[in-house]
């Protein structure tokens, strides 16, 4: 009997082991590579995040698709390049009718025709839920369009009015006085899990926070203001606590999945669209921003890895071994193929990402040995059209209004402060080609000469050098204010 017994107990283990997982995706807006403490942070304090972190594996190259939220959005939901896509810049997009170049007709939705992650679970049993930040389009290509069964906070809008009632965001129409948005998004997470218990569920938390504009509770602000900020370059007291109402959220979501006992049985996935909103230039003339990207160069909407390089940590149990680091590069594109593989799935041979499944097993590495970036656009963090690609320990910025390109070894020189590409020209005349062979065969689009270049109108900011500096503006101009409030 006590065999008998011992067998049963050994099969239904089995079977909970292989049994399709709970997945959900934490999608945060502008977080920096070095906003959590598991990653750095000195000042801001993420305990929730970091206990995530020890249990799971925690992916010190990992990059968004795009310097810009949309098109990492659009690369997450669907696996593919958002230079394939043709989703290059955040919808709408910044206009700069006078630059030396001329942007391309890219496009400012994510079609219906395109397959994405929740229609590929659906097809898995899988009920799906998107919860916060959308900004892939009209209302015509709404969550609801695409795959999601149940929809709260995604629709056109790239960030709140306030991160306190009235939100600004028209997908939510139940406001609780006083409430902020953080916790508005995460009441609505543990009641879709409490709701879909029994089967699994599929939930992409995409968090408005911690995009501008920055806010947080009165109490959590001012235990920052008396925080000691000496010497750090991180020191903002307001958005350390937008932060932390990030990790509040992760920490409840934990808390109540360890209440219905599927803790064990749910892979949670935590990272950011794009880089910390380090500043913005314009006019040559820098305006610091709510973070700080250090040691990386610059950050959101820039051409460096300020603006590319996020934390990515996933908890998969059972599989990820509890505390474990990766240095493998790896990107947006990949969390399709890589949630498709967690649940039994065969991603679609159009995808350009591949599953991370062999680095959370420990049991191989990728096939890849590049990934790739593409901005044909203008935007005030400081990009001027680029395309980009990382081999190994080699990244290459190849910048379109000159042609000229840009070298560094990140082994060696992560903060990207030495061009290498006159001291290595074959290393630099390789990768450009690899570059150039990848935007062919992805159809990417390239900008155009502008015949309306007008440098007195443009009044673009030069390209710059170093990790930021120059003088600062005590504010922004309204025009670059509403660029960078909607990006």
């Amino acid at each position: 009997m006590k065999k008998l017994l011992f067998a049963v107990y050994v099969w239904l283990v089995a079977l909970a082991c292989n049994a399709a997982p709970n997945i959900i995706f934490v999608l945060i807006d502008d977080m920096g590579w070095t906003d959590l403490g598991c990653f750095g942070s000195k000042f801001y304090e993420t305990p929730n995040i970091d206990r995530l972190c020890a249990q799971g594996m925690k992916f010190t190259d990992a990059y968004a698709a795009c310097t810009v939220c949309s098109p990492t959005r659009a690369a997450v939901m669907t696996g593919k390049y958002p230079a394939r896509l043709h989703i290059t810049d955040w919808i709408a997009g910044h206009e700069r009718p006078f630059a030396k170049l001329r942007i391309p007709d890219w496009q400012k939705h994510l079609p219906l025709e395109e397959k994405t992650i929740a229609e590929q679970l659906k097809a898995r049993g899988y009920t799906t839920a998107c919860i916060g930040k959308w900004h892939l389009g009209d209302e015509e290509f709404f969550p609801d369009k695409q795959g999601f069964d149940f929809n709260f906070g995604g629709c056109a809008v790239g960030a709140p009015r306030s991160y306190f009632p009235p939100y600004g965001v028209p997908a939510i129409k139940d406001e609780h006085p006083g409430q902020m948005l953080s916790d508005r998004l995460t009441d609505e997470t543990l009641k879709f899990i409490e709701s879909n218990k029994n089967r699994p569920f599929f939930i992409y938390l995409a968090h408005y926070a911690v995009h501008t504009p920055i806010g947080g509770k009165p109490e959590v602000i001012e235990k920052y203001k008396k925080k000691d900020a000496a010497g750090l370059k991180q020191n903002n007291p307001v958005y350390a606590a937008l932060v932390e109402s990030v990790d509040d959220s992760v920490g409840r979501v934990m808390a109540k999945l360890a209440e219905l006992k599927l803790d064990q049985n749910t892979v949670i996935f935590f990272t950011s669209d794009n880089g910390g909103l380090y500043g913005t230039v314009r006019n040559g003339v820098w305006n610091k921003g709510p973070t700080d990207n250090s040691p990386l160069r610059w950050g959101k909407g820039s051409a460096y890895e300020g603006g590319v390089r996020v934390p990515l940590i996933v908890k998969w149990p059972g599989v990820t071994q509890p505390g474990s680091v990766c240095a493998t590069p790896v990107i947006s594109v990949d969390h399709f193929p890589t949630m498709a593989a967690m649940a039994g799935a065969d991603a679609s041979p159009a995808v350009d990402g591949e599953s991370l499944a062999p680095l959370l097993r420990g049991s191989g590495l990728l096939k890849r040995d590049a990934i790739y970036w593409h901005y044909p656009h203008y935007h005030p963090g400081s990009a001027t059209p680029y395309s980009a690609v990382r081999a190994g320990d080699w990244r290459l910025i190849e910048f379109f209004e000159d042609n000229h390109v840009e070298l560094y070894n990140l082994k060696d020189d992560i903060g990207e402060q030495h061009d290498l590409a006159s001291k290595m020209p074959e290393k630099a005349a390789e990768l450009r080609k690899k570059l150039q062979a990848w935007r062919e065969s992805v159809g990417a689009q390239l900008p155009a000469v502008n015949p309306n270049a007008d440098a007195e109108k443009d009044k673009a900011p030069p390209p710059r050098k170093g990790k930021g500096g120059g003088k600062r503006q005590a504010k922004p101009t309204a025009e670059l204010d509403q660029a960078v409030a909607e990006s």
